[in-house]
């Protein structure tokens, strides 16, 4: 069985396993704090960062991106990256939406400042940038909703990895109480679309230790 090292809040780790979950293949999944820098870890993957995944036959493949699209390229079905070039770069433009701008301006800000730096033991939350996060997210949300209005999914007709590099992010976010759902209904029911799905239910079983969830986390109709 396929290995997984990952952590319960890391947006690209829960692509991975939302991947996982949509292609309904199974793995071995072990929380891996990376920051320790154990040598057996950085042995798989030098650059000490979650996820990393070891195939059956030992190959081992780093970088949420490289392994999500690895996966939807040795199990096409259901086909998560696109039916053709141009459904691909929309895909890979929203992804590198959500991984980049995303995580600098909203991920980083709360769920880094909260949660990151408790589990790493490195002082104290910076507020400045906690406020900075919690205005920016109302912007991510407008842009959501912006997308969610005009097609069926966030990059097109179909679910692909933008929806679940999205989730992902969305999801971590929400895990602290964060994501001000009031702001846009059209992103609230994107969101609730995604997260009734199967491949979800793992996600919302996390739990970090000594912090729980607030209680709409795991609510379907919330």
């Amino acid at each position: 069985m396929r290995t997984l090292y990952h952590l319960w809040l890391s947006p690209p780790c829960r692509k991975v396993r939302l991947v996982l979950g949509e292609k309904k293949l199974e793995s071995e999944n072990h929380i891996e704090p990376a920051w320790e820098r154990r040598e057996a870890f950085l042995t798989m993957n030098p650059a000490g960062e979650v996820p990393v995944m070891v195939e059956p036959d030992g190959a081992i493949f780093c970088d949420g991106t490289a392994i999500s699209e690895y996966l939807d390229e040795i199990h096409p079905t259901p086909p998560l990256n696109g039916a053709n070039a141009v459904e691909r770069a929309e895909v890979r433009r929203l992804v590198g939406w959500f991984d980049g701008k995303f995580n600098r301006e909203v991920t980083g800000k709360l769920v880094g400042e909260k949660v990151a730096k408790r589990l790493m033991r490195r002082g104290y939350p910076n507020s400045d940038a906690i406020r900075a996060g919690l205005s920016n997210i109302r912007y991510h949300l407008d842009y959501i909703g912006f997308l969610a209005e005009r097609r069926n999914w966030l990059a097109g007709d179909r679910l692909s990895l933008a929806d679940l590099a999205a989730a992902a992010h969305i999801s971590c976010v929400d895990y602290i109480g964060d994501v001000p759902w009031a702001h846009n209904e059209s992103a609230k029911t994107w969101y609730a679309r995604i997260k009734s799905r199967p491949s979800f239910r793992s996600i919302l079983a996390d739990l970090v230790p000594g912090l729980a969830p607030v209680e709409s986390y795991t609510v379907l109709d919330f």
